[in-house]
């Protein structure tokens, strides 16, 4: 492999030269090797693309101050020139000479287009119940978005007629204003980048070339979306205004409140009224879940507000093969009004609890009272104190 030749020698330049002086020498060899100037010369092309390896380092401050410390081995790993063939160089500095370097000055062989833009996304809501998020769904969803009107087919002029070629731009869609030895290429403002104007709008789409569709759609939702779920359906956005792809569909999720379920990630909660005798004494309870009724075994002595798991009857994982579980959660119930029977029998049961309380046990209000006596005895003896130190 033959040895790199120095990137100052190869466009003739000193090693003190200026950043301006760099670009002019790269812009009179580029002229001069131009494929276009030279077809067929190989030995042209070679010299052209070692030009543009030249400039890329010795056109950058960071590369060329590597360069000029370690030579062709300060690039390696991260600094050479990456220009596999000369599309790679017009793309590169095709925009800082203009168009003129790189296109129509040669016939154009190697101008570039606009580039392809991809169409605009857009969004619909989609309505499910709980159920729905829980087992997954199909759903039809409509939305708007806009299509080629079929009367122009898609050219925006009226029939019969045609876009014309920008007469501003030449119908190149840009136009190149030069400041010394650089080009700035910009957006036509006439055409705005169209390259064609079109004289004799079409009647359906004033000139768009697009018109507003309703589209049907078939979504799938999966098992255990949630409110935060976006589902996408590729390529039914909008169209690109330049021949790019369509953008996409993003259905947003809104999941109905459930009358007796609420969610907590992927657990459910759910609260059950038992009675006071229930709770005492324990029971069998059926309670409701998203794939049926299940019962829960409540134990003797279950207090107020506690919590039994059903594991496995949650909401599902999108990501794991998982669901959540089913948190049941038990309040106590008072009937209201209480009927001759339950008054008479919860008085003896009130009588039976006062008769055996425990030693150890003391009432809510018992300890109450005893709080106050220590306090106020604190405070007679704080009082006593004080005295006897002023005496």
């Amino acid at each position: 492999m033959a040895a790199r030749r120095d990137y100052y020698e190869v466009l003739g330049v000193d090693r003190n030269a200026t950043e301006a002086q760099v670009s002019e020498a790269y812009r009179k060899l580029a002229l001069k090797f131009h494929p276009d100037r030279n077809p067929g010369d190989d030995g042209a092309v070679a010299k052209f693309k070692e030009a543009a390896e030249a400039f890329e380092v010795l056109g950058h401050a960071a590369k060329r101050a590597r360069y000029d410390r370690y030579g062709h081995a300060g690039l390696e790993g991260g600094g050479a020139p990456h220009f596999h063939d000369i599309s790679d160089i017009f793309s590169a500095f095709g925009d800082i000479f203009g168009e003129g370097l790189f296109g129509d000055l040669f016939g154009g062989g190697h101008r570039r287009g606009a580039r392809a833009r991809q169409g605009a996304d857009i969004r619909c809501d989609v309505e499910l119940d709980l159920s729905e998020a829980a087992h997954g769904t199909s759903k039809v969803v409509r939305f708007m978005r806009h299509a080629a009107c079929k009367t122009c087919g898609g050219s925006g002029a009226k029939p019969g007629t045609r876009p014309e070629p920008c007469r501003y731009c030449g119908g190149h869609g840009r136009v190149v204003q030069s400041t010394g030895i650089f080009s700035v290429q910009t957006t036509c403002p006439s055409c705005h980048g169209a390259g064609q104007v079109i004289s004799n709008p079409c009647g359906d789409c004033r000139g768009s070339r697009f018109v507003k569709k309703k589209v049907t759609r078939k979504v799938d939702v999966p098992a255990g979306v949630d409110n935060r779920t976006r589902l996408r359906l590729q390529g039914e956005g909008e169209p690109s205004p330049n021949g790019g792809p369509p953008g996409d569909c993003y259905c947003f999720i809104h999941i109905a409140e459930h009358p007796l379920f609420q969610r907590r990630g992927q657990d459910l909660i759910c609260e059950i009224p038992i009675g006071y005798s229930q709770a005492a004494l324990g029971a069998t309870v059926e309670v409701p879940t998203l794939d049926g009724p299940e019962e829960v075994k409540i134990p003797a002595g279950t207090q107020n507000g506690e919590v039994f798991s059903l594991r496995g009857h949650g909401m599902p994982d999108l990501k794991y093969r998982s669901r959540g579980n089913l948190l049941v959660r038990v309040g106590v119930e008072v009937h209201k009004p209480l009927s001759p029977e339950h008054e008479a029998a919860l008085r003896q049961l009130a009588e039976i609890e006062n008769t055996h309380v425990s030693q150890t046990k003391k009432s809510f209000f018992k300890k109450l009272k005893e709080l106050f006596s220590v306090e106020s005895s604190d405070r007679s003896t704080k009082r006593d104190e004080t005295k006897n130190n002023q005496t």
